[in-house]
């Protein structure tokens, strides 16, 4: 082999690793920026009628580390650092007593009880976890209890922690009314 093939060959391993270096940086950025993505999940129909309201969604959510939220109106936009925080916000969202309809296909939020349980009827039912803050709120969750089907009477005023349902209903029926206005809660 001759000094000039040997150049040749070594040139075209120089300009190899360079194009393997330059794959192997553009890969290793690729996935770091994917590791740092943001997330982003937009939830609709929040019930959110006054500052304490906004407060206690926008509590929830950043009570989960390197989460933001903003709520605005209706709409509540969780941003996180991560797929999981923003997941876990939501959630801390839903057990605040709120309840919104997700953009995210994979985070739709939903209460586990209305597809889970069977839709027998119920006399009574004791709900707690709903957010009542106000007398806004507590007349938002009124209209939803009243508009469930069998609904006779409850016990909802404001600031409460828990109230009572009474006639003959389903559970799913009285969390979806409940969902529908915003709110969810733990049937009981």
């Amino acid at each position: 082999m001759d000094l000039k093939m040997i150049e040749l060959r070594f040139q075209s391993l120089v300009r190899l690793n360079r194009v393997m270096k330059n794959t192997l940086l553009t890969a290793f950025f690729l996935a770091t920026s994917l590791l740092n993505a943001e997330t982003t999940i937009t939830l609709s129909g929040v019930h959110n009628c006054c500052k304490s309201c906004t407060n206690g969604i926008t509590n929830a959510a950043t009570s989960v580390e390197g989460v933001t939220a903003t709520a605005e109106g209706k709409t509540v936009k969780v941003t996180s650092k991560s797929k999981a925080g923003a997941k876990k916000a939501v959630e801390a969202i839903m057990a605040a007593g709120y309840f919104g309809t997700s953009d995210a296909a994979e985070e739709k939020t939903s209460s586990s009880l209305s597809t889970t349980k069977p839709a027998k009827k119920l006399t009574e039912a004791t709900v707690s976890g709903a957010h009542l803050c106000c007398q806004k709120c507590a007349n938002a969750m009124i209209e939803a209890v009243k508009a469930v089907p069998g609904v006779s009477e409850h016990t909802i005023v404001s600031k409460a922690s828990t109230f009572t349902v009474k006639g003959e209903f389903t559970e799913a029926d009285l969390l979806a009314s409940m969902n529908k206005a915003g709110f969810t809660g733990v049937v009981k």
